[in-house]
């Protein structure tokens, strides 16, 4: 501490600076991997916001003017619409329409694409949360393994004197509850960051169903109106015929 306050007046910090550097050193070691967790998971978590944030944001629209091109028939516009836009909603959507664009209106070709680019999507959406599950768990127990390390700290100097004295536990005992504070400043954001981009990732799940469905049932409107298609053709192929019979009887 009187090392780094000659430090802090060399710099010319102000007492609150002075005081977070002297809080650091006094956690002892154990500090330093601590604060190495919360600027990663501060890295996740801004990264992770910004790119949920622009997965979801267009998902309305890119659903309304999808629907409204195809309902008009316009399939290669629809297509190139949803590619236009970002988000895993977009990327089913271009999916499935690009196949329906080449006339494939198979079900279970539809379908597999379909679920194919939602597993990769939804791989990139839970990219990172691995990372902040970890720091969330790691912080506490890396705070309680300081706190181990302030007590032996403690008993030890208790140890070399041969007496109870406060001035000489009271080092350790500082050790201890600072790590275990600092372990728990940190694991408790990031819990709540974790759980807040699960919620968004399950909201964004329900949008990538949402796409698919519509997908779907595109396809089995567009083979509706090809059988139907099929069949009054057909039906107007057959009368011709008979016509044909009868005039070649009679003559």
């Amino acid at each position: 501490s009187v090392t780094l306050g000659c430090f802090a007046k060399e710099r010319g910090l102000d007492a609150s600076q002075y005081h977070l550097l002297s809080l650091f050193s006094d956690g002892g070691f154990m500090m330093y991997p601590l604060v190495l967790c919360s600027l990663i998971a501060l890295g996740v978590i801004i990264a992770k916001s910004w790119t949920l944030w622009a997965a979801g944001a267009s998902t309305k629209e890119v659903l309304a003017e999808v629907e409204e091109a195809a309902a008009a028939g316009r399939i290669a516009e629809a297509a190139e619409l949803a590619a236009a836009r970002p988000g895993p909603a977009a990327a089913i959507l271009v999916a499935g329409l690009r196949r329906l664009a080449k006339d494939e209106v198979e079900q279970e070709g539809l379908a597999s694409a379909i679920r194919t680019t939602g597993t990769i999507e939804l791989g990139f959406l839970e990219r990172g949360l691995v990372i902040l599950a970890t720091v969330a768990n790691c912080a506490p127990l890396m705070g309680f393994l300081g706190t181990v390390i302030g007590m032996i700290i403690a008993f030890a100097s208790i140890e070399a004197a041969g007496d109870v004295d406060a001035t000489l536990v009271a080092g350790g005992i500082k050790v201890a509850l600072l790590t275990t504070a600092t372990g728990l400043l940190i694991a408790i954001p990031v819990n709540l960051g974790y759980n807040f981009f699960v919620t968004r990732i399950d909201n964004l799940i329900l949008d990538m169903e949402q796409g698919a469905q519509k997908v779907l049932d595109l396809a089995y409107s567009l083979r509706v109106r090809t059988e139907l298609a099929s069949a009054g053709a057909r039906g107007a192929a057959r009368p011709a015929a008979e016509d044909l019979g009868a005039e070649e009887s009679i003559s």
